[in-house]
């Protein structure tokens, strides 16, 4: 039966999720059951897409990006992919309504992680977040809001500013990796030969103010979706704490993690916080 072979790939999906990252993987328990499998949809893609760029060396990377969007637009098109990841996808586009145009931009920051590996200008720097994050948030948030066009425009800007807190503090906290592993230096005018204690509060500071803007969409998201992702806001937040109280050199050199013990803290924070009607 179709719905035993979609359940199994929502449970890929989900699986993957819990695979690659805990702390993600936490927050999405943390949502309503009704939107969790959609959730872990996302997760799964956007996953799978950022591996074969990041981590699939010594493969023909630009190959198997093309055929990976290849075979998502023919899922698109049949209603079905043999892959599981892919089959779950597209299920939650088409129930959720995500357009095309987001897919595209995500698509299109993964490809610029095979041939570029500088940014030098903040419009370049803007534009690469936008796709490798910003419009995973707008993929997110079209769940959360049922696909509801005019809720989604409403909470769209501060969905945006979230993602790009989260994808600065990962820049921020994979430094070491990026430069030495990747070759990648997505911080526009910061020389990491250089990398001092000044860039990295100016990055900081920045983080700060998308937080600032994020937390606003927050309070006013759906009650299905309000909880799961204040947790996540609850534990970037820490992370960036933790990496603000790290001396700059040793974030060149390591990289920091938040303890599941603190997870566990932050959670139980998180839960009071959202119990007493306080977010």
């Amino acid at each position: 039966m179709k719905q035993l072979f979609d359940d199994v790939s929502f449970k890929c999906s989900k699986l993957v999720t819990k695979n690659y990252s805990t702390s993600f993987s936490l927050a999405v328990y943390m949502l309503s059951p009704s939107i969790r499998d959609a959730i872990y949809s996302v997760y799964g893609f956007v996953r799978f897409a950022d591996e074969i760029v990041d981590s699939f060396h010594g493969f023909d990377k630009e190959n198997l990006i093309t055929e990976f969007e290849d075979e998502y637009y023919k899922a698109i098109e049949r209603g079905i992919s043999l892959n599981p990841i892919l089959n779950s996808f597209q299920q939650t586009v088409k129930q959720y309504n995500i357009s095309d145009d987001l897919i595209q931009a995500f698509l299109k920051s993964m490809k610029l992680d095979l041939i570029k590996s500088d940014y030098h200008s903040k419009a370049e720097y803007d534009d690469y977040i936008y796709g490798s994050a910003d419009v995973v948030g707008l993929m997110c948030l079209k769940v959360f809001v049922a696909g509801d066009t005019e809720r989604y425009n409403l909470l769209k800007d501060e969905a945006m500013r979230l993602g790009s807190a989260f994808q600065k503090v990962n820049f921020l906290r994979d430094l070491k990796d990026d430069n030495l592993v990747l070759n990648r230096n997505y911080f526009p005018g910061v020389d990491l030969n250089s990398f001092d204690e000044k860039a990295k509060i100016a990055i900081i500071n920045e983080i700060e103010e998308d937080f600032k803007v994020a937390y606003q969409g927050i309070v006013k998201l759906p009650i299905e979706a309000k909880f799961g992702v204040y947790t996540a806001f609850v534990y970037y937040k820490k992370l960036l704490k933790k990496l603000e109280n790290t001396p700059y050199h040793e974030i060149g050199n390591a990289r920091i993690r938040v303890s599941n013990y603190t997870k566990a803290g932050l959670l139980a924070q998180s839960f009071v916080t959202y119990k007493l009607k306080l977010v």
